[in-house]
């Protein structure tokens, strides 16, 4: 992993993962998209970690695709593969075992906006945009697209789409895209304070629902209802299921094996 454009730091059960590229606007280049990869492939086999959290650095949280590299690659098998890491990476993140916390605390846009949907959960300052202003340049933003239609609604994710316009943070929280908008002096807080409180509960039991929960989304209701009764089965027998409700009936904290 290259340690110079992507910082991470793990303490008390919570992975931060940092967008170092500053100068660039944390442009997403095949060797900043590596390096994300590599280090969700280190947190997905580290059971200590619970919950991750994405920042950046630097005037923007991320400007998209480095197109400086894109414009400079000659065939079109090269610029597939690019799309085609990107959507390992993005699809790296929904699969991830933890949970994924996106910290933004300035302009997201294109491939930037479309990690921010990727994540489970999305806090930004209130200053922050999002935008998908590909349309804007004759490149259509179809890769995050994928994302933003999964988050926000019709009509929202195509206003964005086509317009290319930006939209504020308090827009994105009333449209889904992100969780909460909270002043840019309460990021650092709010976010913490969601970390610690996913870090606390049982790691197994966290990694069990957020697969689920991408799972059955994409099914019909009576597919749903059966896959996840499944899962609820399977998640009775385990140990931390035991030992949550015990310490649930005998009024004391739970003492969690993850398993």
């Amino acid at each position: 992993m290259d340690s110079s454009i992507l910082l991470l730091d793990v303490a008390d059960g919570i992975a931060t993962m940092t967008l170092n590229r500053p100068e660039a606007r944390n442009a997403l280049s095949f060797a900043l998209m590596t390096a994300i990869e590599q280090a969700l492939a280190k947190i997905a086999a580290d059971p200590a970690i619970k919950v991750v959290v994405l920042a950046a650095n630097g005037p923007a949280f991320c400007a998209g695709h480095d197109l400086k590299e894109m414009r400079s690659l000659q065939s079109r098998e090269q610029v597939a593969s690019v799309f085609a890491q990107c959507a390992r990476m993005m699809t790296a993140i929904v699969r991830l075992p933890q949970p994924v916390i996106a910290k933004v605390h300035a302009m997201a846009t294109a491939a930037g906006c479309q990690i921010v949907a990727s994540c489970d959960l999305a806090y930004a300052a209130e200053g922050a945009k999002f935008a998908t202003p590909g349309v804007n340049i004759g490149l259509f933003c179809s890769t995050p697209m994928v994302a933003l239609s999964r988050v926000v609604g019709r009509k929202q994710a195509m206003e964005m789409l086509l317009s290319g316009h930006p939209v504020d943070a308090a827009t994105a929280e009333g449209w889904g895209l992100i969780n909460h908008a909270v002043p840019a002096d309460q990021l650092d807080a709010a976010v913490s304070d969601m970390a610690r409180l996913i870090a606390a509960k049982s790691g197994y039991t966290v990694k069990v629902g957020k697969e689920a929960f991408y799972r059955q989304i994409e099914m019909d209701l009576d597919q749903a209802y059966a896959y996840t009764a499944e899962v609820m089965t399977t998640n009775m027998m385990a140990e931390d299921a035991r030992e949550g409700i015990d310490a649930f009936m005998g009024k004391r904290p739970p003492v969690w094996r993850g398993c």
